[in-house]
């Protein structure tokens, strides 16, 4: 079974970092995409950043470029997202979901994620 784990949210202060990780299992790593997607309350799931598969490619929503970098180790099967100078409207539950796609598309809708982890949530004060 695709089995997806997020972790590493907390509570930090404006303009400070947190790194999420996800841990993959139950597929092979490299033949996935995996995102990163984030809801807070009353608002619709919204892509943030996605790695595709074979990880040639990445993808951002414009909210968090220049800010947040999404990375993976092989090794350990973990894709992880670096985000940094945070925001208070970075407040969100993240959620990390993977899926397979043709090549190296890595789309930011969360309707085109199959396989989702639960969440971690960050909030960001100010």
């Amino acid at each position: 079974d695709v089995q997806l784990q997020a972790s590493g949210g907390g509570l930090v202060q404006a303009g400070g970092s947190l790194r999420l990780s996800c841990a993959a299992s139950g597929f092979t790593f490299d033949d996935y995409a995996i995102g990163w997607f984030r809801q807070a309350p009353g608002k619709e799931r919204g892509g943030v950043s996605c790695i595709s598969s074979s990880h040639s490619n990445t993808v951002y929503a414009d909210s968090v470029k220049g800010r947040f970098t999404i990375s993976s180790d092989n090794a350990k099967n973990t894709v992880y997202l670096q985000m940094n100078s945070l925001k208070p409207e970075d407040t969100a539950v993240y959620y990390c979901a993977a899926d397979s796609f043709w090549g190296s598309a890595c789309p930011l809708n969360y309707r085109a994620m199959r396989y989702w982890g639960k969440g971690t949530l960050v909030t960001v004060s100010s």
